[in-house]
C-alpha cells in the first residue's frame, strides 16, 4: 500500500524526496507528519513471527526482537523503493519474568492480557531503522517502564468494551493515549517511546544524514 506525501509544511524536510514510512500505524504517521516530516507510507511484506522464529533464539530479549523486525521491515521496503530513505519501526512488550505479549487476537485476548499487567511493571521496548538501497544505515533503541495498577475484572470488561478497537490495536490491549491512561498509576520513560517511535534520536539521526534542517 502506497500513500501520497504528507507532512513537510515547515522547510525542515531537505532530501529530494519524502522519507517513506514502511508502517500502517496512524500514531506513528501523525508524530512523523507533526514533527514537519515530508512522508510516504508503504507497508511492509512481512511475516514477523517467521523472523522470529529463523533469526531468534527462544529466549532472545524484547529490546533485540523490536530491533531485528525494525531492521526488517525498513530492509524489505527499501529493496522495492530504490535510492530512498525507508524507516521501519516495532515495539515489544516484556514482563519482569522475561516473557512477552504480542497484539490481542479479540477483545477476550485484550481482557486476559490486563489482566495479566494488572498490579505489576512491564517494559515497553522501540525501535526503529532507516534503509537506502537494501541496507542499515540507521538504527535506534529506546525503553520505558510502566507500571499498572491493580484492576478488577468489572473494570477490565468495562474499559475493553469502552476502548473497542483501541484495546486489539497495540500489544498489552492499550493505547496510552486513549483511554488506555485509566489503567496506570506509573510511567517511567520517554512518551515517544512509549507510543512507539523513539522520535528524539530517530531525528537527531536524520539531522547527521542531512535530511533535517540543524
Amino acid at each position: 500500500m502506497q500513500r501520497r506525501a504528507q507532512g513537510d509544511t515547515t522547510g525542515l524536510w531537505l532530501d529530494a524526496h519524502p522519507l517513506v514510512l514502511a508502517s500502517t500505524s496512524p500514531t506513528r504517521r501523525d508524530l512523523l507528519v507533526a514533527a514537519g516530516l515530508a512522508l510516504e507510507i508503504e507497508a511492509p511484506s512481512v511475516d514477523e513471527r517467521a523472523v522470529e522464529a529463523e533469526k531468534l533464539t527462544a529466549d532472545a530479549a524484547a529490546s533485540e526482537t523490536a530491533v531485528l523486525l525494525a531492521r526488517e521491515k525498513a530492509l524489505e521496503v527499501s529493496r522495492r523503493r530504490p535510492g530512498r530513505l525507508v524507516l521501519g519501526a516495532d515495539q515489544t512488550l516484556a514482563l519482569d519474568d522475561g516473557s512477552r505479549l504480542s497484539k490481542p487476537r479479540d477483545a477476550d485476548d485484550a481482557a486476559s492480557q490486563i489482566a495479566r499487567l494488572a498490579g505489576t511493571t512491564h517494559r515497553l521496548c522501540s525501535a526503529c531503522a532507516i534503509a537506502r538501497d537494501g541496507e542499515i544505515v540507521f538504527s535506534t533503541l529506546a525503553e520505558a517502564r510502566l507500571t499498572m495498577r491493580p484492576l478488577s475484572d468489572a473494570f477490565i470488561r468495562l474499559y475493553v468494551a469502552l476502548a473497542g478497537s483501541g484495546a486489539l490495536g497495540s500489544v498489552g490491549g492499550y493505547q496510552l493515549e486513549g483511554l488506555g491512561i485509566h489503567l496506570f498509576e506509573r510511567i517511567d520513560g520517554d512518551h515517544f517511546t512509549i507510543l512507539g517511535l523513539p522520535l528524539l534520536p530517530l531525528l537527531e539521526g536524520l539531522r547527521t544524514m542531512g535530511v533535517l534542517a540543524r
